[in-house]
């Protein structure tokens, strides 16, 4: 049985949409959501660049618009790019956030949710450092139940999916390494082990597929 190494939730959530507990780098790829604005999906990517390579500050430079495209060749094709996501989760769990989670990010671009587009509108989205192609490191799944936990304590979160699954042919992230029934047990033996006994719930569901 996997277990995460803490009982409690380790970050929180402040009323400006920052978490506690993280490091912050704040990036101009964001906008403000339509006032009343629900945030009610919570959306999983991979991210590695160059792809396949990990650590360095290569995908922190792309959401600040500082990457050096002449660093690696592949870097070529972002130079138009404009991107962003609320938070990144490195191989060693370290959290980073780029965009207050009340504001709209630009991490899903053309996507659809259960007959919905445009999920940047209402969604969080939370990249994990890796790729289709290699497991996710055990650090990565504790940082990401203890912030998703965080997440829906401070929003109207409902459902959990991942990119592949809102942007199908486009798009192919988290991808087949991604143990989706292993990221749903760690959060809810977290909620079961929190300080309130976990009398609240989870109240997601989980949309892998």
């Amino acid at each position: 049985m996997h277990r995460t190494e803490s009982p409690v939730a380790r970050f929180r959530i402040d009323a400006d949409g920052w978490a506690e507990g993280v490091t912050r780098m704040p990036s101009p790829n964001c906008d403000a959501r339509a006032p009343g604005e629900a945030v009610s999906l919570l959306v999983v990517h991979n991210i590695s660049l160059p792809p396949g390579k990990f650590g360095g500050p290569f995908i922190a430079d792309l959401f600040l618009n500082r990457l050096d495209h002449d660093a690696d060749p592949y870097f070529e094709q972002l130079k138009a790019l404009r991107v962003s996501a609320h938070f990144l989760i490195r191989r060693d769990g370290e959290v980073v956030q780029f965009v207050s989670a009340s504001d709209r990010a630009w991490h899903a671009g053309a996507s659809s949710f259960r007959g919905r587009a445009r999920c940047n509108d209402f969604s969080i989205g939370i990249e994990l450092e890796g790729t289709d192609f290699a497991p996710f490191d055990d650090a990565q799944y504790v940082s990401l139940a203890a912030l998703t936990l965080a997440l829906r304590r401070a929003y109207p979160l409902r459902d959990v999916t991942g990119h592949e699954h809102i942007a199908p042919g486009r798009k192919t992230d988290p991808g087949p390494f991604f143990d989706w029934p292993r990221y749903a047990a760690d959060c809810h033996a977290l909620v079961a082990s929190a300080a309130d006994g976990g009398t609240a719930g989870l109240g997601l569901a989980f949309c892998a597929s």
